[in-house]
């Protein structure tokens, strides 16, 4: 049996988490049409190229639209209907309007206030959703945070790649190789770890630079090579970096950003629990980085990592925000200059615990 099968009782229980807050806000019915949205409630996943929605009503009654012949996918659902996706093969530019048009003909109409998901709001889901629906988008967003079990056991087979990625980096980097062909490396041992075809390879592969996608250019000896690496596992993300110092043999300043970004960790360890302001911990943090200036820490600390790369919580001054149990996030500071051949970024990742975090990436840091 394959232990990775969506837990579809997991997927009623967060259903019923959902249902908990329709009753708070008054709503009758939540229609969902982002693919992430429907994989949460009913455990499928179909991938970019499909457009499933689905109808929890405030019964607890879940609807879902599906492809046809994806119909028989197991699914927690108490009715799943069939649309038409491809026409001879082809795929339809009408997709969306098709799975909607068949949820919209599998309910009554509704009885109250509706909320939808409005950035990815299809106009064809009006009859279902009424005239002024609400938005659900935000309280979904809160929900997601929480990390169940199942979940948690996705992301770390996802994890499972990048920790092969990050042995087989080590193994490779050298003066001379290219970034394309690290990358093509890199996603080999990823696949031969999972034993199939992901669903999301990123982000960060380039020698001598902060990030970006992999060039035709060869590492020279003395570089740091930042892999900020991502795969996807049946629509679960994973996210951690490591660098690496080519040659073999950092200098002196490279060692010493090295230090100071390894001493974020264990504040972090010591810090966070549930309560913690996820904005005090990013500023308490950009205040040790800055006394390495001109060493420059300029983005983020972290964010929530799930059925999207980036989620709740937020590491981001833009954001103000506590951490809560359930919480699976990154931690990644870094350090960037010429002086360092580009810069450093470290990036573990953590959940919240009742009392403290869990380290879920406890594999080599260190630049050689």
């Amino acid at each position: 049996m394959d232990a990775f099968t969506p837990n579809l009782d997991a997927c009623r229980g967060r259903q019923q988490r959902l249902l908990a807050e329709m009753q708070k806000q008054g709503w009758k019915r939540v229609i969902a049409t982002r693919g992430e949205t429907v994989q949460w409630l009913s455990g499928v996943y179909l991938g970019p190229l499909w457009s499933p929605c689905a109808a929890l009503d405030a019964d607890g009654r879940l609807t879902l639209a599906l492809p046809n012949r994806k119909r028989d996918t197991p699914a927690a659902a108490d009715e799943v209907v069939g649309y038409e996706a491809k026409w001879h093969s082809t795929f339809r530019n009408d997709q969306p309007a098709a799975s909607a048009a068949a949820l919209t003909a599998a309910l009554a109409p509704p009885t109250g206030l509706v909320a939808v998901e409005w950035s990815q709001w299809r106009t064809y889901l009006q009859a279902a959703a009424g005239e002024s629906p609400a938005d659900v988008e935000s309280t979904l967003f809160s929900l997601r945070r929480h990390k169940d079990p199942d979940e948690l056991r996705m992301m770390q087979r996802a994890n499972d790649a990048n920790r092969a990625m990050f042995a087989r980096a080590r193994d490779v980097v050298e003066p001379g190789l290219t970034e394309l062909d690290l990358y093509n490396e890199l996603h080999a041992a990823a696949v031969r770890i999972l034993g199939e075809p992901l669903t999301y390879f990123g982000q960060d592969f380039r020698a001598n630079a902060r990030g970006g996608a992999p060039r035709d250019r060869a590492a020279q000896a003395g570089e740091l090579w930042i892999l900020d690496l991502g795969v996807g596992f049946r629509g679960y993300f994973s996210d951690n970096a490591r660098t690496l110092a080519v040659g073999g043999d950092p200098t002196p300043a490279q060692q010493d950003a090295w230090r100071r970004l390894a001493d974020v960790f264990p504040l972090v360890e010591s810090t966070v629990k549930p309560g913690v302001s996820c904005r005090e911990l990013h500023e308490q943090v950009q205040a040790m980085l800055d006394d390495a200036a001109p060493w420059a820490f300029n983005h983020h600390l972290g964010h929530g990592v799930g059925l999207a790369p980036h989620e709740g919580p937020h590491l981001n001054p833009q954001w103000d925000e506590t951490f809560a149990v359930g919480d699976f996030f990154t931690v990644e500071p870094g350090l960037y200059h010429d002086e360092l051949r580009h810069g450093i970024r470290l990036e573990q990742n953590y959940v919240v615990t009742d009392s403290g975090v869990q380290l879920l990436t406890d594999w080599p840091l260190e630049l050689v």
